[in-house]
């Protein structure tokens, strides 16, 4: 379910703080505030749930990549300027931390593949966005860290949460305990992406991966992604039962027939999300 949370003042297709770019069933989410790394401010946070949602119920949209705007910062995480600007209460900042909490919870619920190009450093916020999605590309110059112990605080968007999920709790607990910032190279190593390349080459890499990706069955695909993130939620028992109900459900439909046809007849399937 798509969170409602930051849509509504933004207009769908107008956007200030996000570039929106569509092709060959690929959306592409750049965060453009490159003149303060790409930081999370309300305007940014506001359009990024605009452009999710758009992203979610565009039916030619297949897979969803997120980048930042210029070569230093995917995201430097919260905007620290606006921050110590606004004097809040626990309470005050309860209410607000909750709405980004939903944001970046409609990342990671989207039905439809999301996929982080971490072109530069990723820090607090910026990195729980990339925890957020499916997978993670990361450039050979690019950093990412959770570094909010650093400031005397905790990750407040999920990422004390879904980093031990992602890489163990072991590893999260080195990173989150010293405010650890890894290279792409240590972040490779342990799990926390999928893959390193040339900075100059990333974007590149990562649409031709998305291409791949939408070219797929989307009924497919979409399946998938749900059954795997239900599944790791719940018992091994349960999770059969989801995967063996939903690829009944699968198998009644006219992608599936396309798909062995094609098969059969060594040609390339002509797929129509039905």
């Amino acid at each position: 379910m798509v969170s409602q949370f930051y849509v509504g003042k933004a207009e769908m297709s107008s956007f200030h703080t996000i570039i929106l770019t569509k092709k060959e069933g690929v959306v592409t989410i750049t965060l453009n505030r490159p003149e303060r790394m790409n930081a999370l401010n309300a305007q940014l946070k506001e359009e990024l749930g605009s452009a999710v949602l758009q992203a979610e119920m565009d039916p030619d949209v297949r897979v969803i990549i997120i980048t930042g705007a210029g070569t230093k910062a995917f995201c430097a995480g919260k905007d620290l300027k606006e921050a110590t600007e606004a004097s809040q209460s626990s309470s005050e900042f309860y209410a607000s931390q909750k709405k980004t909490m939903q944001l970046f919870r409609s990342l990671d619920s989207c039905s439809k593949p999301v996929i982080a190009a971490i072109n530069g450093l990723a820090y607090g916020g910026g990195a729980e966005i990339c925890l957020c999605c499916d997978m993670r590309y990361i450039s050979d110059t690019a950093k990412i860290g959770l570094t909010e112990v650093n400031l005397g605080i905790i990750p407040a968007g999920g990422g004390t949460q879904r980093l031990p999920r992602l890489i163990g709790i072991a590893a999260a607990k080195d990173m989150l305990f010293n405010g650890k910032t890894l290279g792409a190279g240590a972040a490779n190593e342990i799990g926390l992406v999928n893959g390193v390349f040339p900075a100059n080459q990333l974007m590149e890499e990562v649409t031709n991966i998305a291409v791949k990706i939408a070219s797929k069955p989307a009924l497919a695909v979409q399946s998938v992604k749900r059954v795997v993130d239900v599944g790791m939620q719940t018992d091994i028992a349960s999770g059969l039962e989801l995967e063996l109900m939903t690829a009944s459900v699968l198998f009644d439909t006219e992608d599936r027939k396309e798909g062995m046809a094609a098969f059969i007849e060594k040609r390339k399937p002509n797929f129509n999300s039905k």
